[in-house]
């Protein structure tokens, strides 16, 4: 693979609600440092705002964020806005509420429903604008999501979020959202590394009912928030060579193969990385590959 020659257009596009995006998109947690949140060191201002915009020229019209992606020099949102405002107008910018933390980065609990609306004005100070294109409900670990998300409804009602999608769900939970407003996307922990039997279903919902399927840490795997995975299986190497690719290219080309409504947000800090990234829309395994690497997952607990 000639990955600089590759833009996101190789990738194809999906619609969330009425907006089209392409289906390698940006995740901007790795922006910050260089691990997430309070890990790590702080980024290098200028080297961050360069990602953003190689992303930009590279085709990349969905960036995902939010405002608690902040490390203790650098805000994720406010580098997005000195980069990239004025927005083009095929930039869709997601975000997300749910869980917060305060100005020191320490972790707060759950958000009270009306505590949301505070919350996405945030988002939509730090970012510049007037609305938010698509607003993820994230939840913490409450049985039920209907009381916030309804709240969130209530801000799309009143013009503040376009869109809505929900984080970290099980399959009653989609049911439980969609009978308050609609969901043009569901977000949730997916790659080759671990196999979750709810989300599995979740994704198959998701393809059925048209709904976007987003995953998060489908390259840092189990590293998370932390950074990417540094260990790959031999299966996983094996098929990266025979493509001169590399193991990044190889779990993000398979996660886009799992349904056309699943979308890639690989975030990273190093400008050489989004290159990369992107051009893992091109990568084309072959049905056997794909296979193997399913098996492969199945042994993932």
């Amino acid at each position: 693979m000639t990955s600089e020659t590759i833009t996101a257009d190789a990738a194809g596009t999906w619609t969330l609600g009425d907006l089209t995006v392409g289906r390698v998109g940006f995740g901007a947690m790795r922006l910050t440092g260089s691990a997430a949140f309070h890990h790590g060191t702080p980024s290098d201002r200028d080297r961050s705002i360069a990602v953003l915009r190689k992303a930009v020229e590279l085709g990349v019209n969905h960036i995902d964020t939010a405002a608690f992606y902040f490390s203790s020099l650098r805000s994720a949102n406010e580098l997005i806005n000195s980069a990239l405002s004025p927005y083009a107008d095929d930039l869709v910018i997601a975000t997300k509420v749910g869980p917060f933390r305060n100005y020191a980065g320490e972790w707060g609990g759950l958000d009270r429903p009306e505590d949301l609306r505070a919350h996405v004005e945030e988002n939509l100070r730090q970012l510049g604008r007037d609305h938010l294109d698509l607003v993820y409900l994230r939840r913490m670990r409450q049985d039920s999501i209907a009381e916030h998300f309804g709240a969130l409804a209530d801000l799309r009602t009143a013009g503040l979020v376009r869109h809505l999608g929900i984080s970290d769900v099980e399959p009653r939970h989609l049911a439980e959202a969609q009978a308050i407003a609609p969901v043009v996307s569901v977000q949730n922990k997916y790659g080759l590394d671990f196999r979750e039997p709810g989300t599995d279903e979740v994704l198959r919902l998701c393809g059925e009912q048209g709904i976007a399927f987003v995953p998060f840490f489908a390259i840092a795997g189990d590293g998370g928030a932390r950074g990417a995975a540094t260990s790959h299986d031999a299966e996983v190497l094996t098929i990266a060579r025979a493509h001169g690719a590399s193991p990044a290219q190889v779990r993000l080309a398979w996660t886009l193969r799992q349904g056309p409504h699943v979308l890639a947000i690989p975030g990273t800090g190093n400008p050489d990385h989004v290159v990369e990234n992107v051009a893992a829309g091109a990568l084309r395994l072959t049905d056997e590959e794909v296979g193997r690497l399913n098996a492969l997952r199945q042994k993932a607990s």
